[in-house]
């Protein structure tokens, strides 16, 4: 049991160490390029510096991503979307039946004037004997 866990952990290490340094690798070759960029115009900075930082909260979060499997923890549930998607639901549901009632009561309205316009009024006759 303790050799897994040990074996586990020195996977884990391992995978750190190797997600470490590519990430410091990556930022010191970026930090370059956007040193080159910024010699040729404070545009091209700006632009190189947005590109390194979303590259590096990409490698921040594929790197905790990592960690965490490698821990055995359980990437949390997206309960933004999950509550989007239901309230979408509820929308739809509540859309669908309004529809369903305004079909059923235009529907009621056409059989009653069809009734009104039909109707036979029959009035008694009375017999004088």
């Amino acid at each position: 049991m303790f050799d897994k866990k040990n074996r586990a952990e020195r996977t884990a290490d391992e995978a750190w160490e190797h997600l470490s340094s590519a990430w410091s690798s990556a930022g010191e070759s970026a930090g370059r390029a956007a040193g080159k960029a910024g010699r040729k115009s404070r545009k091209l900075a700006t632009v190189a510096g947005d590109r390194v930082t979303s590259v590096t909260d990409e490698a921040l979060a594929r790197a905790t991503a990592a960690a965490d499997a490698l821990a055995g923890r359980r990437p949390a549930r997206p309960w933004g979307l999950i509550l989007a998607i239901g309230l979408a639901g509820v929308a739809a549901g509540w859309a669908a039946a309004s529809a369903a009632r305004a079909a059923i009561e235009r529907q009621a309205e056409d059989e009653e004037i069809e009734l009104a316009e039909t109707a036979v009024v029959v009035t008694p006759t009375y017999d004088d004997h």
